[in-house]
């Protein structure tokens, strides 16, 4: 598997991001070694806060919560997901599955880091991955929250809107990583954040994960993820640790998407499930310090 790094200097300098980078190595699937980058800020030995960001962000997204949970005393835990951020990005999209997202994030989890005690909250595809981990090691994880995201079979025709962005995703000859995410939140945002979100792309080269991504969401029953997604419902059907909603009321895509959590998975009975306003699908962008109280409150801080 041939991949790319982004070089650290694309890195200097980032707008409200002062953060240490740490790594690991993990198998990449097909007999090699990627080196995956996350961040790591708080108590070594308190519980930690798993942060998972999607399509086609990467750690920076989370720059306006790490703050709020560290200052209360917890160990905060920001990966980059293969492909992006500082991670290493394979170069072709047939290197690019949702399995292998799942058994990537789950070396880093698991095996390399051993987290157990988690609190996690995962947007977008740190949903799809990161509901996968807790189906798989259900004991590791105290709670969990979910924000804009879903786990879905295909069972369910997908929303117009994303079909229309997998195209684009697809299609398009320009993919302005940067813009997209602009595109996608309810505030403008300034130049130099925009940069920040394009740091880790120098060119189309380096974008490969982020334009396959799109693809890999299941939307057919016969998906080849769809069993495992499946299987996955079936452990959340049985999860009754504290299960959270707090998905924002302004994202097209992905709005009113807890009614798919709320009455089936018994940990979300009684919990003070929110709505974000004035958040589009990026909540952490628009609404980082608000959804870091959320999760705040929801650990009984």
């Amino acid at each position: 598997m041939k991949t790319l790094r982004t070089p650290d200097e694309r890195f200097d300098g980032l707008p409200d991001f002062p953060f240490a980078p740490h790594y690991a190595e993990i198998g990449d699937g097909d007999g090699g070694v990627l080196r995956v980058h996350y961040l790591d800020e708080g108590p070594p030995d308190a519980a930690p806060v798993l942060l998972l960001h999607g399509e086609p962000s990467w750690a920076y997204l989370y720059r306006h919560m790490v703050p709020p949970l560290v200052a209360a005393g917890h160990r905060v835990v920001v990966p980059d997901q293969v492909g992006f951020g500082r991670s290493d990005k394979p170069t072709e999209p047939d290197d690019y599955s949702y399995a292998r997202h799942v058994a990537w994030m789950s070396q880093l989890v698991f095996d390399a880091l051993d987290l157990t005690g988690i609190t996690f909250f995962g947007q977008d595809w740190g949903g799809l991955i990161g509901l996968r981990l807790v189906a798989a090691q259900p004991d590791r994880f105290a709670r969990v929250a979910v924000g804009n995201t879903g786990l879905p079979t295909g069972d369910r025709p997908p929303p117009d809107a994303f079909l229309a962005w997998q195209d684009f995703s697809q299609q398009a000859p320009e993919f302005p990583v940067g813009a997209i995410i602009n595109g996608g939140t309810v505030t403008d945002l300034p130049p130099e954040v925009i940069a920040a979100y394009d740091a880790p792309f120098p060119d189309d080269r380096f974008k490969a994960g982020a334009r396959v991504w799109p693809s890999l969401v299941p939307t057919s029953p016969d998906d080849p993820e769809a069993p495992a997604n499946r299987a996955a419902w079936e452990v959340l059907g049985e999860y009754r640790r504290p299960f959270l909603c707090c998905f924002s009321d302004s994202d097209p895509i992905t709005r009113g998407g807890e009614r798919a959590f709320l009455g089936v998975v018994p940990g979300a009975e009684g919990q003070h499930h929110t709505t974000i306003t004035g958040a589009g699908h990026f909540l952490q962008e628009d609404a980082g310090p608000e959804l870091a109280q959320v999760l705040l409150d929801f650990m009984g801080n």
